[in-house]
């Protein structure tokens, strides 16, 4: 085959009989593509994709239309600033971003939303290059990868078979492009094409519902017109050929068209039209049940604003300097990411019990993830390991940009070498919040049915289960005022306990605590935009307000109750024992137990309820509105009566529930924040409640888009002597986070001393995520159940130190334990002494045997930093998380002592 240089833009008018015949087979070859039949041709007047037009991309809308034109398909055009929510993307089946850098984190948001509902993307260029970090991200999940840098000169295409069937000509695909490297990022990503040099780096990738395309689409000065119409039509046809007549409009899009064209000439050059402004149609009749599809939000103040998101930016290209602590960060980053990889191969190992085994399935699994060469994980993190220890040389030498490429390359190598397809996961608490958008789409216990059986699959066994919701019950309740419009006719908390128990796992229901309506919500039940909800709206005198006497913060969106109010403390009590009577749930999960955001130091403060007010006035003589931070006493008083109202309730409510049901599990959803700047922002003093066993677990927010950061918000709460005998389980948001970037914090979870996570939300635990949990902690017939920490923690314990057992048993094997026979002699005796302790007290708990399980535990943690000196030299992060495997272990017995009452 041979690459047709010679047919651009510029030669277009030459041979037009040729062009004609070329348009002629395209429109042809269409027709039969998707299946239309003379009877159904009229479809075919119906746009079936939507161009976006944007400031960014007027300057090459010539050339882009030209490209439209020659594929004789008609294409709606989308003004990007008339895009606000999903529905304006449109209806048609199909999106196509052509060179779209900036987009709004608004945007964004509803871009996925539209995805979810059905619609495919096409994209070219460095999408979202010009967006904030939040906004990237996401753009990276929604496409499978983003543009690396760019190419120094012109490169050849070389398709791959996955693109090139389809399409009768696959020469058609082929040509000289200048363009840019792309990064897949998500176990889904396809490479459709590669440039043609030496390293094969990816030139295009695909997922089920997106094409990304690595060169400027439409620009001349980027690539052909026949090559660029080529691709045009393979991804289109990709995209369409599910679907099953010519026009499948996307549930929930409008009829946004700004223009509306379909040529049958050949392509002309044109003045780039500037889009008409948006006309508003005719509005559609009302569906029988109008249940949106939106993202429901777990907090609006450091979750829902993608733009205040942190994530760690690595641009390959960048030839900015690298600092020295910069470097360090760099180097340890990816030695840590080497180490989990490993540590991910020998939990796998274990569970295989055949390393040869384990090995080839790897390998076999690796080459079919990406279209580029295949390399085993040892040949990758050789690589890896090499380009770690060339970084420093590297940025001495001032070599920044190859520093950066080098990096982000091993990253993306290591986590395609995560053994995904393989159980490896050790016995943990494995929880993930069913939020109530995802409830009210399954309408019925038939529904939510299908919702757990998948959630059982993937080895869940902790189910948060929103049941209060600004002020609404998920249930038919008789204390709170009104169940939830959007589930009346059915009980979903019956039918969740019932589910879950079935499949053996923990129902725990999740309840707002101090937040009392959400304005979000109002917008959905087609509301007042600041009605409080049903609670604060029967009883006013029950609300909070900010210092200009606001119920709801400027930039927030909930009104919250008044803490300190006893009759609102009454009224939730109440209510959640009504939960824990009414329903077997296995525990309950406080949210939003706090006061809203506020910022002192700018003037914006909270907590002036009525009750509040005359408490404080009452204790101290002064009426909290009355007095500034600049008054240091007293507002350190105001601020610690506030904190107080928090740290009681929780008190209170806990000796409330247990009294009702002992083996009640209280945990909380908390924010990570530094525990002073916390106590000033929303006087949430957590490590309050873990200290003194109101609580059995809490789970921090650590919310985050990489894994470096994610650990340096969970280490500080890790490594705390403040939480008592509390468990720790971090959370994890799934929104815009790849599927292997979820995998990458779970793994580091599994090496640090903890014992489980916790994701948020159901709504975004796609089919992606569900075939790599399915297989990687998926249940396993045959096997028995394994226990779950938080309910049968020495049980857990003897587990977990079981798997450890076998991992330094498989290491052995392999001669790679560095041990004298000496000390291998000894290692092995007191190893076999401990696990005998941690079975008998599994098997029969008491007092006594908790002592021996603890005594021998101590003293094998003393010698195994003895042991592991040689084994650290050579594997400092193996043994690390062997090291931190055992204090999870540690604190499972001390979490045990306390439930168990010894």
């Amino acid at each position: 085959m041979k690459c047709q240089r010679k047919k651009t833009i510029k030669d277009k008018h030459k041979n037009i009989k040729t062009i004609g015949l070329f348009i002629f087979k395209i429109k042809f070859t269409l027709y039969n593509l998707l299946t239309i039949t003379p009877a159904t041709a009229t479809t075919a007047e119906e746009p079936i994709i939507s161009i976006v037009y944007t400031q960014e991309n007027a300057s090459q809308w010539a050339g882009i239309e030209n490209r439209l034109q020659a594929i004789g398909v008609k294409y709606c055009v989308i003004s990007l600033d008339s895009v606000k929510s999903a529905a304006d993307w449109g209806d048609r089946p199909v999106l196509f971003l052509p060179n779209v850098e900036s987009v709004s984190p608004a945007q964004a948001i509803a871009l996925e939303e539209w995805m979810r509902n059905g619609g495919r993307l096409i994209a070219s260029g460095p999408v979202g290059g010009s967006s904030a970090p939040g906004v990237r991200q996401l753009l990276q999940s929604l496409l499978g990868g983003y543009w690396g840098f760019s190419l120094d000169s012109p490169q050849k295409l070389q398709p791959l078979s996955e693109i090139t069937r389809n399409l009768n000509s696959p020469d058609e695909l082929l040509g000289t492009v200048r363009g840019g490297v792309m990064i897949p990022n998500t176990v889904a990503s396809q490479t459709a094409a590669v440039w043609d040099a030496q390293d094969k780096l990816p030139a295009v990738l695909t997922t089920e519902r997106s094409t990304l395309l690595g060169w400027r689409w439409g620009v001349d000065a980027a690539s052909g017109i026949q090559t660029d119409t080529a691709w045009l039509k393979a991804a289109l046809k990709r995209h369409l050929r599910k679907f099953s007549i010519y026009m499948n409009r996307v549930p929930g899009g409008s009829q946004n068209c700004s223009t509306s064209v379909v040529a049958t000439t050949p392509p002309t050059s044109r003045t780039p039209p500037t889009p008409p402004p948006q006309i508003t149609a005719t509005a559609p009749q009302p569906r029988p049940l109008p249940i949106p599809n939106i993202t429901f939000p777990h907090s609006d103040e450091a979750i829902d604003q993608l733009e205040q998101r942190v994530r760690l930016d690595v641009e390959p290209k960048s030839n900015a300097p690298i600092s020295r602590n910069e470097a360090i960060a760099l180097q340890q980053q990816l030695e840590n990411l080497i180490g989990r990889v490993e540590s991910a191969h020998l939990a796998a190992a274990i569970h295989n019990g055949n390393s040869q085994v384990s090995k080839a399935q790897q390998t076999q699994f690796a080459s079919i993830k990406s279209g580029a060469p295949v390399q085993s994980t040892e040949q990758v993190l050789t690589q890896a390991r090499e380009v770690a220890k060339n970084l420093p040389q590297l940025i001495a030498q001032k070599q920044y940009a190859q520093a950066r490429s080098n990096w982000v390359m091993a990253k993306n190598s290591l986590w395609q070498q995560f053994p995904v397809d393989q159980k490896l996961a050790q016995p943990e608490i494995r929880a993930i919040w069913l939020d109530r958008g995802t409830i009210v789409r399954a309408g019925s216990e038939k529904g939510l049915a299908a919702i757990f059986d998948r959630l059982a699959q993937a080895g869940f066994n902790t189910v948060f289960f929103e049941t209060v919701n600004s002020s609404y019950t998920i249930y038919p309740s008789q204390v709170a005022p009104q169940q939830n419009p959007l589930t009346r006719g059915w009980d979903p908390l019956a039918s969740a306990v019932k589910l879950a128990h079935q499949r053996g796992m923990e129902l725990h229901a999740w309840v707002w605590v101090f937040a009392a309506g959400n304005q979000r919500h109002n917008q959905i039940l087609k509301l007042a935009p600041n009605y409080p909800g049903p609670v604060l709206a029967a009883h006013p005198d029950w609300a909070g307000y900010d210092n200009r006497g606001q119920m709801i913060p400027p930039g927030q969106s909930k009104p919250f109750f008044d803490p300190a109010n006893p009759e609102v403390r009454q009224y939730l009590l109440q209510l959640y024992e009504e939960i824990v009577t009414r329903y077997q749930v296995d525990g309950i999960q406080l949210d939003y137990i706090r006061y809203p955001f506020q910022d002192p130091s700018a003037g914006r403060t909270y907590g002036y309820g009525k009750a509040a007010r005359a408490k404080f006035q009452q204790l101290t003589g002064v009426d909290p509105v009355n007095i500034s931070p600049s008054q240091r006493e007293l507002w350190q008083k105001w601020t610690e009566f506030r904190t107080q109202q928090v740290n009681s309730f929780v008190a209170q409510a806990s000796e409330h529930l247990r009294a009702k049901r002992p083996n009640l599990i209280l945990s909380v959803a908390v924010f990570p924040l530094p525990e002073q700047e916390r106590i000033q922002k929303i006087q949430q003093h957590w490590e309050v409640w873990a200290r003194q066993g109101d609580i059995d677990i809490v789970i921090p927010m650590t919310y985050a888009q990489d894994t470096l950061r994610f650990e340096r918000l969970a280490q500080p709460w890790i490594a705390s002597s403040k939480l008592g005998s509390t468990l720790l389980v971090p959370g994890i948001r799934l929104l815009s986070l790849p599927t292997i970037g979820a995998f990458d914090q779970i793994q580091l979870v599994r090496d640090l001393p903890i014992s489980g996570y916790a994701l948020f939300a159901a709504e975004n635990f796609n089919n992606e995520l569900h075939t790599v949990f399915s297989r990687t902690q998926g249940r396993e017939q045959g096997r028995q159940k394994e226990p779950i920490p938080s309910r049968q923690p020495f049980a857990a314990a003897a587990s977990r130190y079981h798997a450890l057992l076998r991992e330094w048993k498989f290491v052995s094997q392999n001669d790679e334990l560095k041990l004298s026979a000496i000390a291998a002699a000894d290692f092995n005796t007191q190893a076999e002494v401990l696990q005998s302790a941690l079975n008998q007290l599994a098997a029969e708990p008491s007092a006594g045997k908790l002592v021996a399980a603890k005594a021998s535990l101590a003293r094998f943690q003393f010698q195994f930093r003895v042991w592991m000196r040689s084994q650290s030299v050579a594997n400092p992060y193996q043994v690390k998380a062997w090291e931190n495997r055992l204090v999870a272990i540690e604190r499972l017995l001390r979490y045990g002592k306390r439930t168990a009452g010894f």
